[in-house]
């Protein structure tokens, strides 16, 4: 039983972290993003704007993904690298669309 605490704490953790939008430093990310550029029109500002543009919609759209959703791609930023509102916003959008699919079935594709 001892063992299974931890577990049950950062998992309520996690879903208690996933009520609002997450506070993240996207500056280190963006520093990195135009250090390592692989195109010259990409500079810290732009990504800046990108992360920051991607926060204000994940505002507007928060409660429409669950909490469980919420909670796996808060973590997944924050693994290996700096994190970021874009990435976040991204696998809510994947994670929406695949609950989707799962619910009404696919519907369109090759051969319709």
């Amino acid at each position: 039983m001892s063992a299974i605490l931890p577990v049950m704490l950062a998992a309520s953790h996690l879903v208690l972290a996933a009520q609002d939008v997450p506070q993240l430093n996207v500056v280190p990310g963006c520093k990195a993003a135009t250090t390592t550029q692989v195109t010259e029109t990409r500079d810290e500002k732009g990504c800046l704007a990108e992360e920051y543009a991607a926060r204000d919609m994940l505002k507007k759209e928060w409660d429409r993904y669950t909490s469980l959703e919420k909670a796996h791609c808060v973590q997944l930023t924050q693994l290996g690298g700096p994190p970021s509102y874009v990435e976040v916003l991204t696998c809510l959008q994947v994670a929406r669309d695949a609950r989707n699919v799962k619910r009404d079935g696919f519907t369109t594709g090759m051969g319709q």
